[in-house]
C-alpha cells in the first residue's frame, strides 16, 4: 500500500513526536513552526479549547503559504475539569504528578485540517490511569528533564509511560497526533489517495 497527493502539506509544529507520527503517511510534508500564541478560553470545554489553539496555529501558516494545506494540533492533559498545560517549572511539574497519582486523566488532542477551501477540525479524547506514584519516583523522573515540554508533565513514549496502569483510546493521541483519525480524515477530504502496489 502506497499513499499519494498532490497537495503540499505543512506541519505546523516543532514537536518531533508529531512530526514522527505525520511522517507515517510517508506523504512529502514540511514542518513550519506557528508563532500563535497558546491562547486559553476558560468558558469553552477542553475539546473547543484544544480545537481553538490547533485552528489558531494554522493562521499565521496559511498567510505565508496561501497554497498550502495546513495541519496543526494541541494536546491538553485535563483532571476533573482542570488543565495540566505544559509546567513552568520542576515544581509545578511535581505537582502535576502528584495530582496525576493514581488518577483517570483525559488527554485531548484538538487538530486543525485548513487550506485550499478545506476548514475542519476535531478533538480526540483518551483516558489514561496512573499508578500511586511516590515523590521519590516523581522526583527522579522530574530529574531526567522530561517533563517541562510536554502537558500534564510526562510524555507516555519515554519513561513516563511507566506510570501508566492502564489507557482506554488512541495511545498516539497521548504522544500527541491521533494519526488514524487524521488519516481517515484526510481521505475522506480526498487530500490523499491509497495506491495498491503490486510486488513483480
Amino acid at each position: 500500500m502506497k499513499i499519494t497527493t498532490n497537495k503540499q502539506f505543512i506541519l505546523a509544529s516543532e514537536s518531533p513526536r508529531r512530526k514522527e507520527l505525520f511522517g507515517k503517511l510517508g506523504i512529502p510534508f514540511e514542518v513550519k513552526a506557528s508563532g500563535a500564541a497558546e491562547i486559553v478560553k476558560r468558558n469553552l470545554s477542553v475539546e473547543e479549547i484544544a480545537m481553538h489553539i490547533a485552528i489558531d496555529k494554522t493562521v499565521s501558516i496559511l498567510e505565508e503559504n496561501p497554497s498550502a494545506i495546513v495541519i496543526a494540533a494541541d494536546t491538553i492533559v485535563s483532571l476533573n475539569d482542570e488543565l495540566l498545560m505544559k509546567p513552568k517549572n520542576n515544581e509545578e511539574a511535581k505537582a502535576f504528578l502528584q495530582k496525576l497519582s493514581g488518577n483517570t486523566h483525559q488527554v485531548t488532542t484538538g487538530v486543525a485540517i485548513y487550506g485550499e477551501g478545506t476548514s475542519i477540525s476535531f478533538a480526540e479524547t483518551t483516558l489514561v490511569k496512573f499508578f500511586d506514584l511516590s515523590d521519590e519516583h516523581i522526583d527522579a523522573y522530574i530529574a531526567t528533564g522530561d517533563s517541562l515540554d510536554k502537558a500534564g508533565a510526562y510524555g507516555i513514549q519515554t519513561m513516563g509511560g511507566l506510570f501508566v496502569e492502564r489507557i482506554q483510546g488512541d495511545y498516539n493521541n497521548v504522544i500527541g497526533l491521533p494519526i488514524s483519525r487524521l488519516f481517515k480524515a484526510l481521505l475522506s477530504l480526498r487530500l490523499i489517495e491509497i495506491e495498491r502496489v503490486v510486488n513483480a
